[in-house]
């Protein structure tokens, strides 16, 4: 898992720091120095001719053996890791995560010997997922390639961490992001913007290079380039894939436009014209965010009269509710599902509290260690966030044994990577005041004049994050393919920035800069559309279950709880894993196999109304 939790989502949490299979996963891969031991692999066409269908049913066969004896003792040692912060634990979960990544490096190109065979449907379907799981492929048989491919690797994520400069100035990420979330001087917050890429330019030689390496690995692998390996993870076509998530875009994109509308027309009357125009461009070091991709922070500014909801954390106090009632409460969203209840061992394994005698990571997480070890790691304050966190979390339990207790090893993972994210934000969007009601937190339901509040701070997260979390992928698909440069590399970023964002750089930019590097996940090397398919997902996934309820009324109110059908249907989906077509699995819980943006809309409708009453007479648009 990665240490610099400051660059992640909002929220804080994730899934299976191992993750759930080697193929999703730590093959996501940090080639490492030592590679030039792994077992040379025979050129793909030559393997064509030699190799037959029981060839690749073995080694499917014994791949999955493989993953599943390393499995438990990785996934361990990086929870040791994590729940006792020590050199001796540091070095047990490096040298696992070495071996681990090892094999998934050792697999993939096994795998490739196959491409071109005609085989069963879930041989095949096993062999792609191998051949996947890679992040950044090395060249096959070229050893001196592996080993400078995970040096550049190691240097960038060093850069990015150490926030120093080419010449040794060094800048705290978080301090630059606290001076952005809170100071309204627009002097200091264009400061903090530009201190934080100074960091990046340095990258951008090595990043050059790293592209250069893993597009080699990629056509190894059977592939054009590195983005349609990572656009071909999602059962199409990858020019398919890319169309696909514009169509998405497009049916969100006027509640976006007319929330960047009112934000904007927001900052200029605070800030005037000469900061922040009334029409084009917001920018960017002005939306409370050092990415500017969720606008929360600058709530306040723009936030609509009304109600001031529910204060859960006060009512979690009242009820004397602690870290373990608040997850027995969550636990019982998922039985009320019809879905049994967890182990006794997550119980007694997992991390609630934060020790008062050692250091731990307290970045909440899901964890399946084996098919019947599930935990949570958190550091659970008595809190309306983190109540929602530990349902968020729980989903990702369930979702891992519901797959585990079905599917073999290489099946146990979800349906696309943007599943998973999707399944607890899904349930989070059920903590609703009828859901608060039905577990005695509240006695009786608020009138709808809060909802407004509610919905545009969620909004300010969710809806601001749309247009960021596709156009990060843009950017790379088109380094990948060559179609931007070194030379345009900036430019390029800025201008995807514009046509998705409507948000610009406040200050020019040239070549010399390598602002995509500012971003944690450029460096890192971490695909970013599962993200943005997260953040669709889990609407439409709320809105079919709420169908299934009977709930009638706004979706922004109902909740799913105590409503066996709606748990039936999606305990169904959870079962598949990834054993079919992420489509199929969509299909088996909506009835269509194509994502559904139209949901978001339906959330958020009564914000959308109320935006357009605000934007009467402002120029929307950029």
């Amino acid at each position: 898992m990665n240490k610099n939790n400051i660059d992640k989502l909002k929220r804080p949490t994730t899934w299976s720091p191992v993750k759930t299979t080697l193929i999703a996963t730590a093959v996501s891969a940090s080639l490492l120095a030592c590679q030039p031991e792994q077992k040379a692999v025979e050129p793909v066409t030559q393997a064509k001719t030699q190799l037959t269908a029981k060839d690749a049913e073995q080694f499917v066969n014994d791949a999955e053996k493989r993953i599943g004896d390393i499995y438990e003792y990785a996934a361990k040692a990086a929870w040791i890791a994590q729940t006792y912060i020590n050199v001796d634990s540091q070095y047990i979960e490096s040298k696992a995560n070495e071996e681990f990544k090892l094999l998934g490096i050792e697999l993939a190109n096994e795998a490739a010997k196959f491409n071109g065979l005609d085989l069963p449907y879930d041989v095949a379907r096993k062999l792609d997922l191998l051949r996947l799981g890679l992040t950044l492929p090395a060249p096959a048989n070229q050893p001196e390639k592996a080993a400078e491919l995970a040096s550049i690797e190691s240097k960038l994520t060093g850069m990015y961490g150490a926030g120093k400069t080419a010449d040794g100035e060094q800048y705290n990420l978080g301090e630059l992001s606290k001076t952005l979330a809170k100071s309204d001087n627009p002097d200091e917050l264009l400061q903090a913007w530009i201190d934080w890429r100074k960091v990046s330019p340095q990258m951008k030689p090595l990043y050059q290079r790293l592209v250069s390496i893993a597009n080699e690995g990629a056509q190894d692998l059977g592939f054009q380039d590195l983005g349609a390996m990572w656009r071909s993870k999602y059962d199409m076509d990858p020019d398919a894939f890319a169309q696909e998530m514009d169509r998405v875009w497009t049916q969100v994109k006027p509640l976006y436009e007319a929330l960047h509308c009112h934000v904007r027309a927001k900052l200029n009357e605070k800030y005037g014209d000469d900061v922040v125009a009334q029409q084009g461009p917001i920018p960017a070091h002005l939306l409370g965010n050092m990415w500017a991709q969720q606008w929360g922070n600058i709530y306040p500014m723009v936030a609509p009269e009304g109600g001031a909801g529910i204060d859960v954390t006060e009512r979690l106090e009242a009820k004397e509710y602690d870290a373990i009632s608040m997850t027995k409460q969550a636990e019982g969203f998922f039985t009320s599902l019809g879905f049994a209840e967890l182990p006794e061992t997550f119980w007694t394994r997992s991390q609630f509290l934060k020790p008062q005698d050692r250091d731990v990571v307290c970045h909440a997480s899901a964890w399946d260690i084996t098919t019947e070890d599930y935990r949570i790691k958190m550091c659970i304050n008595v809190n309306e966030e983190d109540f929602n966190t530990i349902h968020h979390e729980l989903g990702h339990n369930f979702y891992q044994r519901a797959y585990n207790l079905t599917q073999p090893v290489l099946y146990r993972g979800s349906a696309n990577d943007g599943f998973h994210e999707a399944i607890g934000d899904t349930i989070a969007l059920s903590i609703t005041p009828k859901y608060l009601k039905e577990i005695e937190l509240i006695s009786e339901e608020p009138d709808a004049s809060g909802d407004l509040p509610f919905l545009m701070r969620m909004a300010m997260d969710k809806v601001a994050f749309l247009p960021f979390g596709l156009m990060v992928d843009q950017w790379r698909w088109k380094v990948f393919s060559g179609e931007l440069t070194p030379d345009n590399y900036n430019q390029g970023w800025w201008q995807l920035r514009e046509q998705y964002q409507g948000v610009k750089s406040p200050i020019a930019r040239s070549e010399q800069d390598f602002d995509p590097g500012a971003k944690y996940h450029i460096p890192g090397n971490t695909p970013y559309s599962r993200y943005f398919l997260a953040h669709i997902l889990q609407f439409q996934f709320h809105r079919e279950l709420c169908k299934i309820s009977g709930h009638e009324g706004p979706l922004h109110r109902c909740s799913i709880y105590n409503n066996k059908e709606a748990g039936a249907k999606l305990k169904a989906m959870l079962e598949l894993g990834q054993s079919r077509p992420w489509q199929e699995a969509l299909q088996t819980m909506t009835g269509s196999d194509q994502m559904d943006a139209t949901a978001v809309i339906d959330y958020f409708a009564p914000l959308k109304e109320w935006l357009d009453e605000q934007n009467k007479g402002r120029q929307c648009g950029w």
